[in-house]
C-alpha cells in the first residue's frame, strides 16, 4: 500500500520543461484512465489511481505534450 509514500519532486516529474497545470491535468486524465480499466476488468489494485498515475509521470512512461507557445 501506500503508508510510507513520499510525495515525488516536481522538478524530478517533469525538470522545468512543462507547467504544473498540465501535469496535473495529465495526472488527472491518466488516474480516470486507471480507474476506468480498473473497472471494466473488475481487477483491484492496491494504491489508489493517483498515486498510480504520478509514479507513471516520475518513472517516465508516459510524457506530456504541450502545444509550442510563441512569447
Amino acid at each position: 500500500m501506500y503508508d510510507h509514500y513520499t510525495r515525488p519532486s516536481v522538478d524530478d516529474i517533469f525538470a522545468g520543461k512543462m507547467s504544473k497545470y498540465a501535469l496535473a491535468i495529465a495526472v488527472a486524465k491518466r488516474a480516470r484512465q486507471i480507474t476506468d480499466d480498473m473497472q471494466s476488468d473488475k481487477g483491484k489494485v492496491c494504491d489508489k489511481p493517483v498515486i498510480v498515475a504520478v509514479d507513471e509521470f516520475k518513472d517516465h512512461k508516459y510524457a506530456i505534450l504541450e502545444p509550442e507557445t510563441d512569447d
